[in-house]
């Protein structure tokens, strides 16, 4: 499956919605994505993975090493309505305690200027 990633900045708040699978072929896409983003002023970043069916080791370094990024510029990396699958991951690995994460799309505080990511 392909992974398809749409982004958008505003007020240093860059929200990135993945689609699709990240893996071993498609993690590098992500991560050119978090770190463009990066370069391109956001420090807040949120990963929406509410259409991500699959996400392995790979993709999980990635938002590992974008989350230790978007930190050492102030910011931090977050992530937004996981899918059980994406979740189940996150919690065997224990991430679920290092990644800020949000169940769903409304739970992200409106104070983040993101808008509607839909």
């Amino acid at each position: 499956m392909e992974l398809k990633i749409s982004s958008r900045s505003q007020d240093g708040v860059a929200v990135v919605t993945v689609g699709g699978e990240v893996d071993l072929y498609t993690a590098p896409q992500l991560r050119n994505e978090l770190v463009g983003a990066l370069e391109e002023g956001a420090r807040r970043l949120v990963v929406d993975m509410s259409r991500t069916e699959f996400c392995d080791s790979t993709g999980i370094s990635v938002l590992l090493s974008a989350m230790k990024r978007s930190r050492d510029k102030g910011g931090d990396l977050e992530i937004a309505a996981p899918k059980p699958a994406v979740m189940k991951v996150l919690e065997v690995t224990g991430l679920d305690e290092v990644f800020t994460i949000h169940p769903d799309l409304e739970a992200l505080p409106v104070a983040a200027g993101t808008g509607d990511t839909r």
